[in-house]
């Protein structure tokens, strides 16, 4: 089991035990049948992960669609669009569909349309560089302008900080909303893909990844595959599981998805099947 796997036991538990829920209360997403989409949560959850020890957040009790996860945060960041159509035929990823603007094959003035407009990677990457001690490394993909400009989903994991302390980079990633069973596990792996290609861009050690989660909930229609989940032992032999960056490139705009490699991930099956809110 991983360090991973034991921190959403706990949340989970904790959640379902100790926590708030909706019932009664107007919420926004709904289920494709129409009925409310209701949680059981909590505020303010932290993790933290030391990569230099090998504390790779990845989930063994269910299959991570980890290739997937990755080719989102390219679209992102290296493609910087919100072009749905970018999404399925460059990366084959048909999971953003449910949450087209009014028919425009995108996703509203949102995620990598943000980081163009605002030219937030290139900024990060040359302050790295240029002052790596600095304390404004920050890039916040959360900007009232363009959710006036259009409709579309507010951005969940919505604004990540750098630091550099002896040429080691830490990250932390902020999100307002995580769906726990569905979300929460692609969004750290995704993001600590993130932080490897930026690492190797600007010559850095990987360092911690934290994980800032404001609201932590569970579905209401996902309680009986969380408990689950929460009755299965995780892989039994985790020492050799990580994710590695296998190429000689320093370009972050080079980076692919065949650049990483998954190594001895072996998770608990069968998977889960959810039925999304939206």
């Amino acid at each position: 089991m991983t360090k991973a796997d034991k921190n959403f036991k706990e949340l989970c538990t904790r959640i379902l035990e100790e926590g708030y829920n909706t019932k009664g209360e107007k919420v926004r997403p709904k289920y494709a049948d129409g009925t409310p989409s209701h949680t059981y949560f909590v505020n303010q959850v932290w993790e933290e992960y030391d990569l230099q020890k090998g504390e790779f957040p990845i989930l063994t009790l269910r299959h991570i669609a980890w290739k997937s996860s990755i080719k989102e945060i390219l679209w992102i960041y290296q493609d910087q669009t919100n072009s749905l159509d970018v999404l399925e035929d460059k990366y084959d990823i048909h999971w953003w569909n449910d949450w087209e603007v009014e028919q425009s094959r995108t996703i509203g003035q949102r995620y990598g349309a943000t980081v163009k407009r605002y030219d937030l990677m290139n900024k990060l990457l040359n302050g790295l560089k240029t002052q790596p001690y600095g304390r404004r490394h920050i890039i916040n993909l959360y900007q009232y302008q363009d959710f006036q400009e259009t409709g579309g989903l507010f951005p969940c994991a919505m604004e990540t900080h750098w630091s550099v302390r002896d040429g080691i980079l830490d990250m932390t990633l902020i999100q307002r909303s995580s769906d726990v069973p569905v979300a929460n596990a692609i969004n750290k792996l995704q993001y600590v893909a993130l932080m490897m290609m930026v690492a190797r861009h600007c010559g850095f050690k990987l360092g911690k990844f934290c994980h800032l989660v404001q609201n932590a909930h569970i579905y209401d229609r996902h309680v009986e595959q969380v408990k689950e989940m929460l009755e299965r032992k995780g892989q039994e032999d985790c020492t050799d599981l990580r994710l590695v960056l296998d190429t000689d490139k320093t370009d972050f705009y080079t980076f692919t998805l065949e650049d990483f490699k998954l190594e001895n991930y072996e998770p608990n099956k069968p998977n889960f099947k959810f039925e999304l809110a939206i």
